[in-house]
């Protein structure tokens, strides 16, 4: 049975994205703040594990990875989802704490997780695994008033490429999907402001991802877009 971490898995594009992968058949270790709803998860489907943390802990990261290969004996892929998007407003209105909030949870958390995933992965036999990280349309072009969101997305992509080429030593693939509208609470709220801003099930991003997990090792999606197929240009996502 493969096996899979999901961070950011209580909600949104992360928990229609575990719910998929333990309907599969993986063993799924999801990572939350929010232990109750992991566990609520957890009592559904049997090869669920709840592991509550933050991921800018690294000593509850660390804890959390450890508990699942205790468990499960290996890591097959990690998706590293976890994210927020910050203040919606021009970069002289952004306060340096919120700024702070959002680097340390967008990069500071995807490179802890990744960090872990690479480590065990490369340790592992047989060698290697998949770190799949979640970006965005906005780490092509932004949304107005995104400076916090878009810049940490921007830098998602530069981890994203050098986990790949450094991976390739012991059998790591690394790839990125960049979403955009999948109807989660982040896009209900913006779509709150703007009613006519297509989305698209949240469900076809997980199956995306999904999709680039299965791949064998010696086949990698580098980079996904997965979007509305109506939005009106790649920049709105």
């Amino acid at each position: 049975m493969k096996s899979i971490i999901i961070t950011g898995a209580s909600s949104g594009i992360g928990r229609a994205t575990a719910e998929l992968f333990l309907e599969g058949g993986w063993q799924v270790g999801l990572i939350a703040r929010r232990g109750e709803v992991l566990e609520d998860i957890a009592n559904t489907y049997d090869t669920a594990i709840a592991l509550p943390a933050d991921v800018t802990d690294a000593d509850a990261m660390s804890a959390a990875f450890a508990a699942f290969t205790t468990q499960t004996g290996r890591l097959d892929a990690l998706f590293n989802n976890a994210g927020m998007f910050g203040p919606s407003a021009p970069i002289d209105e952004v306060p340096l704490d919120q700024w702070m909030q959002v680097l340390n949870v967008n990069v500071g958390g995807m490179f802890i997780a990744a960090q872990l995933a690479f480590a065990q992965m490369r340790a592992q036999t047989p060698q290697g695994g998949r770190i799949i990280n979640n970006g965005s349309l906005s780490a092509h072009v932004p949304r107005p008033n995104s400076v916090c969101y878009t810049t940490t997305k921007h830098a998602v992509s530069g981890l994203t490429k050098t986990i790949s080429l450094d991976g390739r030593a012991c059998n790591v693939a690394c790839g990125q999907i960049d979403i955009g509208n999948a109807e989660t609470d982040m896009v209900a709220a913006l779509k709150s402001t703007q009613p006519d801003m297509p989305t698209m099930d949240v469900r076809h991003a997980a199956e995306a991802v999904l999709h680039m997990a299965e791949l064998p090792l010696n086949a990698n999606v580098q980079s996904m877009t997965v979007m509305a197929s109506q939005m009106p240009y790649i920049g709105r996502g």
